[in-house]
């Protein structure tokens, strides 16, 4: 456990929230899974908003479908995709149910936990790069779709947890493009990071895929 650390839970009204708020807002915070083994503590570092259905960059986008329906769901869940047949990510939802918004959560440094998260990472070079990126950041919690739509507002044996943490301050924060994000979502700067944090993913930019011939 982390002296000092504010190990306050945070409550459903500060995910039931604007996308744009809650996303610089959890920079800071501390994000808890619980594993047989023992708890993983990551403070988080590295983030992304994605606005539903005005967005062209969220899953959201086109409406409701049975892969994204945990967004449209009540604040403060889960929601974990499957993406290029590889990886998972993790995300959580906010702003008014009926309305779908969420959170990439791209990076954290892992606090509480590294030891129980190696295994896992095993191509890691130092414990920096165990959660650097989103794929990388589920892989080290070991979290995959049997979590999607998980509460994560704290409870007695909750898997995924979020506590108030230590958020840096507003002059440490920056934002820029999304990661990966391409067409008309391509220039939202809605991707958030404590500014200088070793643990923060490197920004690449949308590459469309070539079509075979």
């Amino acid at each position: 456990m982390i002296e000092g650390l504010d190990r306050t839970p945070l409550a459903r009204d500060f995910f039931d929230r604007p996308v744009l708020e809650v996303a610089p807002d959890l920079l800071g915070r501390t994000l808890v899974r619980a594993t047989p083994e023992g708890p993983i503590e990551l403070r988080l570092t590295e983030v992304e908003a994605y606005a539903g259905e005005i967005d062209p960059g969220s899953h959201a986008f086109r409406g409701r479908t049975a892969r994204n329906s945990v967004m449209f769901g009540p604040p403060g869940h889960a929601y974990v995709y499957f993406t290029y047949g590889m990886w998972h990510c993790l995300n959580l939802v906010c702003g008014p149910e009926g309305r779908a918004s969420g959170v990439l959560l791209r990076a954290g440094d892992i606090q509480v936990g590294a030891e129980l998260t190696r295994h896992r990472r095993n191509s890691a070079r130092n414990d920096k790069e165990l959660a650097k990126g989103p794929a990388r950041l589920a892989t080290a919690l070991d979290v995959d779709r049997a979590l999607n739509g998980t509460d994560v507002i704290a409870h007695p044996g909750a898997p995924l947890s979020v506590l108030h943490g230590t958020p840096p301050p507003r002059d440490q924060v920056r934002n820029g493009p999304r990661t990966g994000v391409g067409g008309d979502g391509a220039t939202h700067p809605w991707r958030f990071w404590i500014d200088g944090d070793p643990t923060v993913s490197p920004y690449r930019a949308h590459v469309p895929r070539r079509r075979a011939i």
